[in-house]
């Protein structure tokens, strides 16, 4: 044969070769993982800010969320009189005051060290952070008076609101690459914060919100503000600032309708409460390359807390988050613990947790209602502490009592909630605790979880409670441990998995009188030890 010809058909050999190696077809005897690009620390994060927003892409309707846009009319908060060294909460809210008045423009806060008390954003003004700008919050609790209507933990108070507030506005900004600084933490808006028990216990449901008022005189308790947060606004922008030392959750928007987060940095590390960014009640919101290091859960997705949430009612819905990075955090992404308006429609990819505890977090409680559904998570590498998919739908006696002992199942009612369709796909997980591992409630257990290709290491395997409709399909799962522990698990189905784990056989124990109907599809090994003899197999 020529050479020519034949090193052409040792070419042709060796390109066909190659893309049936990267084709996703796969076979329990070959891959088990799709080849899919999964991004790393280096490409996400607010050091990754582009500077236009890319279109909008989810597995449900979403609108093309754009900036809001500002007359071209600036003020400096100079203008007004604001020194450093003393406080200028007046000269500041005077420019955003006055801008507002002349129909909207931007704010400019220079290069230096600002201190203020609570400041109030209104529509058609942009705040906007010179690189080198810092303002420093006040500590003092008459720098956040009067009380101003709010929602703490999922409940509706009159109390301090946040350091950066909004009520009723329209086309808000906070921009720049400047940095905010809350309160020391021996300040009084600290040491007074209300912790004689959980809110729900403390403010009366049935009391009107105008009369539900926390601002801390006479030595009583408050409710510690927030960062930054938009309440019943609408079209409002968060980008490229620093957030550090907040007094509580960092940003906030409250029955917000079009927000757009982006290359926002959160350190909020060692405080406890300290989440990155909570989302309650509101629609539209898409966020993007923001890196979080945080005292409590990264990203969160809220929607009202119990008896005061049911009667608000209002979901969080339609939500995008993207090309972010979790630094530290006891959860990368949670859903709940508030959950009594729903949280459905969130989308989360092409995101990286790194060092956070829980990657994918799910918390409810027997008395918070509602729930969630309809959840999607797609192109997400974790290096995780502790467990990469995480259920808790029962919580502790601490908080709920006696609704946190599992058995006997109660009647199901108004307030009980549900996690259902929720749906996973292209993971990467490099270290975790354990697998996934569900506690369900026994009433109303999690419905219809999938998870789709997936290279996972972990400690241990699963550990599922009260779980029904389990698909794990496509995946290499190694792990230092060989138990699968299933307690009325029904409808789970193991398919294409690859199990590396000691003496390269797979444990099971399954209890409960509901457990049934598991079954291992294509699987190495391909079944567990002894499982000839589980009579409920069908």
């Amino acid at each position: 044969m020529n050479t020519s010809i034949h090193k052409i058909i040792l070419s042709a050999f060796s390109v066909l070769f190659s893309t049936l190696l990267s084709c996703s077809v796969l076979s329990p005897k070959q891959e088990y993982v799709t080849k899919v690009t999964i991004p790393t620390i280096s490409q996400v994060g607010a050091l990754n800010l582009p500077s236009e927003i890319a279109p909008i892409k989810a597995p449900f309707p979403m609108p093309q969320l754009k900036r809001p846009s500002f007359p071209d009319r600036k003020m400096s908060i100079l203008e007004k009189g604001a020194k450093q060294g003393v406080i200028s909460t007046k000269q500041i809210q005077a420019a955003i005051d006055d801008l507002h008045a002349l129909g909207g423009g931007t704010v400019n806060v220079p290069a230096g060290k600002w201190n203020t008390g609570r400041i109030s954003l209104k529509s058609n003004v942009n705040l906007h952070l010179h690189e080198g700008a810092e303002l420093h919050f006040s500590g003092e609790i008459e720098d956040y008076r009067p009380a101003v209507f709010t929602r703490n933990e999922g409940v509706e108070v009159m109390s301090l609101g946040a350091c950066i507030y909004a009520n009723n506005q329209e086309n808000i900004a906070i921009t720049g690459k400047g940095k905010l600084v809350g309160p020391p933490k021996d300040s009084p808006v600290r040491k007074r914060v209300m912790n004689v028990d959980v809110i729900e216990n403390v403010v009366p449901h049935d009391k009107p919100v105008r009369e539900r008022v926390y601002e801390g005189y006479n030595n009583e308790f408050i409710f510690l503000p927030m960062f930054i947060s938009p309440t019943n606004c609408k079209n409002v922008l968060i980008e490229g600032i620093t957030l550090e030392n907040t007094p509580f959750w960092n940003i906030v928007p409250v029955y917000c309708d079009g927000v757009i987060i982006r290359g926002v940095t959160v350190n909020s590390v060692g405080i406890p409460r300290g989440d990155g960014i909570d989302i309650e009640s509101s629609r539209n919101v898409l966020i993007e390359y923001c890196t979080l290091s945080c005292g409590d859960d990264c990203f969160t997705m809220k929607a009202g807390r119990g008896e005061d949430g049911m009667r608000v009612n209002r979901p969080t819905e339609n939500v995008v988050v993207r090309f972010c990075l979790a630094r530290e955090g006891h959860g990368g992404i949670t859903v709940g613990s508030e959950t009594a308006g729903m949280i459905r429609n969130l989308y989360v990819h092409d995101s990286v947790f790194d060092d956070t505890g829980v990657g994918i977090r799910f918390k409810t409680r027997r008395p918070r209602g509602g729930g969630g559904e309809n959840l999607y998570y797609e192109r997400i590498r974790m290096n995780l502490r502790d467990d990469a998919f995480r259920w808790d739908m029962l919580g502790s006696k601490m908080y709920v009592g006696e609704l946190a002992t599992r058995l006997p199942a109660l009647p199901v009612n108004r307030l009980t909630p549900a996690f259902k369709n929720i749906i996973a796909k292209d993971f990467i997980i490099e270290k975790s605790k354990t697998f996934i591992r569900i506690d369900g409630i026994p009433e109303s257990p999690l419905t219809n979880f999938s998870l789709e290709n997936a290279d996972v290491t972990s400690r241990n395997l699963i550990k599922a409670i009260d779980a029904k409709d389990i698909l794990i399909k496509n995946a290499i799962i190694r792990s230092q441990d060989s138990l699968i522990q299933l307690v009325d698990a029904r409808n789970v189905t193991f398919e294409n998995v690859k199990f590396e784990v000691p003496g390269k056989e797979v444990v099971t124990t399954i209890t409960g009188p509901l457990s049934d109907d598991i079954k291992f599809k294509n699987t190495i090994p391909e079944k567990p030890k002894g499982w000839a003899d589980k009579t409920w197999e069908k």
